[in-house]
Order: structure tokens, then sequence, then C-alpha cells
């Protein structure tokens, strides 16, 4: 496949790139992308993808979109409240993307429905705000060997983590750094958030999420820590935990294949 010169024109800046060209910009054209949590950080994800040129991206969210959202969901407006945080995506975002095919998902993400919503997908942005589902996306996506990057923040602390245990072995996943017993209760509904500060995560998970496409490398088994009071960065090296249970399953569910 090779772009037309509608995509040269729309995406020059992008082509320019040496690590892009037009090989990178047809890895993003073939590429689909499931992005969960239509909230803070998936609304502005999914604005980024799809003008970049991700042919398909699929948006789940069973959430409604509500007053106290507006401030930092900014693809939303007056109008929309009371209506489907995916549906309104979609429609928005299909008006000014017309090459990306935007479906959307408006069902809860739970045991029993994960594994197909999570199917046929190439790339998996977490961008939920709970713990519990978070723990399911991480476990679902470490035993279908599906590439995952999670995000969150609350407060003025942000982190950022990229799990593919195919491309990095040794390196650990969201379990492993925040075990199931664990009692994670921060997010942006009980310690609050600023608008820039889910902005500046959204784009880092938008980057890399680029990157991966492209085949620029990425930082796997690197926790990215932003701290928006001092304005810098803090990485952290994440091992596998030899105990977690998603990531033993994947392993021997691998043997067992």
């Amino acid at each position: 496949m090779s772009l037309s010169d509608a995509d040269f024109m729309r995406f020059s800046r992008q082509v320019l790139l040496p690590e892009v060209g037009e090989r990178g910009q047809v890895a993003l054209s073939n590429a689909h992308v499931t992005v969960i949590g239509m909230g803070g950080l998936g609304h502005l994800v999914a604005q980024y993808l799809a003008a970049a040129g991700v042919g398909t991206l699929t948006l789940i969210d069973h959430d409604k979109i509500e007053v106290s959202n507006l401030p930092r969901q900014l693809l939303y407006s007056s109008d929309d409240i009371g209506y489907f945080k995916a549906d309104i995506a979609r429609d928005k975002l299909t008006v000014t993307n017309h090459a990306c095919a935007i479906n959307a998902v408006t069902v809860k993400a739970i045991d029993s429905n994960i594994r197909e919503l999570l199917a046929k997908t190439d790339l998996i942005l977490d961008c939920t705000d709970n713990f519990s589902t978070r723990q399911l996306i991480n476990t679902t996506c470490v035993k279908q060997q599906v590439p995952l990057i999670s995000a969150s923040v609350a407060h003025f602390s942000g982190q950022l983590l990229i799990v593919d245990l195919n491309q990095s072995p040794e390196s650990g996943c969201y379990n492993c750094l925040f075990p199931e017993d664990s009692v994670v209760t921060h997010n942006c509904q009980t310690t609050g958030v600023l608008g820039p500060m889910v902005g500046v995560m959204a784009s880092m998970q938008s980057l890399v999420a680029m990157n991966y496409l492209m085949g620029i490398d990425v930082p796997f088994g690197k926790l990215l820590q932003f701290d928006g009071l001092k304005m810098c960065w803090r990485e952290i090296g994440l091992s596998r935990d030899l105990s977690c249970e998603s990531c033993q399953s994947s392993i021997a569910n691998a043997t067992q294949c």
C-alpha cells in the first residue's frame, strides 16, 4: 500500500520526518487501535490518533457526559451532556477525519465481555480511571499477547507504562506494579486534577502509541512518572514479578501452545 496524493498533502509534516516517512504513515493507516475510557485521557488520545491517520479506532466507554467533565474533556460541550461519550466522540471525530473508521462501544468492560472487546486490535490504550478495570485490561492483554499502553493522572501526578511481554520478556506488567490486593484509591474523582495535567499524559500516551505502531523504539519495561508541580519526569525500571499471576499465566499458556 502507498499513500495517495491527498494523504501526502494531509500528513506531509509527519511524512517529512525521517523516522516516519511513507512507511510509517502507511503503518498508521493500517493500524487498529482500541481506546478504553473516553474521559480526560481517552478523548484527547482519540483526537490525536484519528488526526494522525490511524486507520481504525475503537472507542469503549459506558459513561455519559456530565457537566463536571467539561473543564478538561474539551471535545464535549454542554449540548452533549447526557449522551454517551463514545458516541459523541465517534460522531465528532468522523466529521474531521474521514479516512479513520471509528467504532463506538457503549458497554462496560467486565469479565464476561473483555476478551471480545479487545480482540482483533493491534494496540490497546488504557485511559480508564478505575483500578479494577485496569487490572482486568492488563490481565486480558497479557493473556492475549496484545500490547498495552496504560496512562493515569490524579492531582499533579501522571504515570505511563508500556506492556508488551513479546517485545520485552523480562519487563513487568501493571499487576507487577500494583498487585490486585493493592489499595489504590487515588484518581481524579477523589483527589482532583487540572486539565493541562491530563493533556500532558494524553499527549505522551499518543506519542508512544504512534511510535510503537511505526516501529520506533519505545521504553519497554519502564514506568514514566511526571510531576506537574516540579515539572520533571522520572523513569523507573519495572522488572517482572515472579509471583505475578498475570505474567505467569501468560508464560504457562505460551508454553502449552
